[in-house]
C-alpha cells in the first residue's frame, strides 16, 4: 500500500510492518522524510513516539532479544549506516503466529524501517563494522523493566546469517547471555480478545 512517500508491506506477522521510504537522490547526496505522521497514521500506526534511541556496534554484536514490560515499546527501526539482519518474534499468547519471527536484512542504503508494534521481541545481528541504528520507541526506557528471550532458541529457529557473513560467534552482553528460552516465558502480552 503506497501513502504519501512511504510504501507499506505487511510482514508474516499481523502487525509488524515493513515501510519503504522514498528516497531522493541528486548531485549533493540524498534527502529522505524518515517520519511523517500522517502517512504513518493511515497506516495505522498512531502510537506517540516519545524517545529516540541511537546505537553503534560492531560486526559480529547481536543485540537482543528484547521487550520491556509493564511498561512496552513499540519501535520503529531503522539503520542509518553499515548493515544489520533484524527480527522480531511474536510473544503474545493466543497469536496464531505465538514465537514465530520475521527476519529482514535493513541497510544504510535501503530506505526501510520496520515497525515492531507492542507484543513483539526485537533483536538484530550486526553485519558491518560500525553499523548504527535509530529507534524511535513509544515509551521511556525503564531498566526494570527489561526482558527478552534467548536468541538461539531451538522452538523459534532463527537463521541468524552467521557463516554466510563469516561471524563465528555473535558477541553479546552479559545479559543478553543469559535471556530464558520462549518456552520458559511468562509472557504478559496477549492478542486482543484473549
Amino acid at each position: 500500500m503506497k501513502l504519501g512517500l512511504i510504501e507499506i508491506q505487511q510482514t508474516n506477522l499481523k502487525g509488524v510492518l515493513l515501510i519503504t521510504l522514498q528516497i531522493f537522490r541528486d548531485q549533493r547526496g540524498f534527502f529522505i522524510e524518515s517520519y511523517n505522521y500522517q502517512d504513518f497514521s493511515a497506516a495505522g500506526i498512531t502510537e506517540t513516539f516519545v524517545q529516540d534511541n541511537h546505537s553503534k556496534s560492531q560486526k559480529g554484536v547481536l543485540r537482543g532479544l528484547h521487550y520491556q514490560y509493564p511498561h512496552p515499546q513499540g519501535k520503529l527501526v531503522r539503520v542509518l549506516k553499515g548493515k544489520i539482519y533484524d527480527v522480531i518474534v511474536d510473544i503474545r499468547i493466543g497469536s496464531p503466529t505465538y514465537g514465530k519471527y520475521f527476519g529482514v536484512t535493513l541497510t544504510e542504503d535501503s530506505p526501510l524501517i520496520i515497525f515492531v508494534p507492542i507484543g513483539f521481541a526485537h533483536g538484530f545481528l550486526v553485519l558491518e563494522d560500525y553499523t548504527e541504528i535509530l529507534y524511535k520507541v513509544t515509551d521511556l526506557y525503564h531498566p526494570k523493566g527489561d526482558a527478552g528471550i534467548s536468541w538461539d532458541d531451538p522452538d523459534i529457529g532463527i537463521a541468524w546469517p552467521l557463516k554466510e557473513t563469516g561471524i563465528l560467534y555473535p558477541i553479546l552482553s552479559e545479559k543478553d547471555r543469559n535471556l530464558p528460552a520462549l518456552r520458559d516465558l511468562k509472557t504478559p502480552f496477549s492478542m486482543p480478545g484473549n
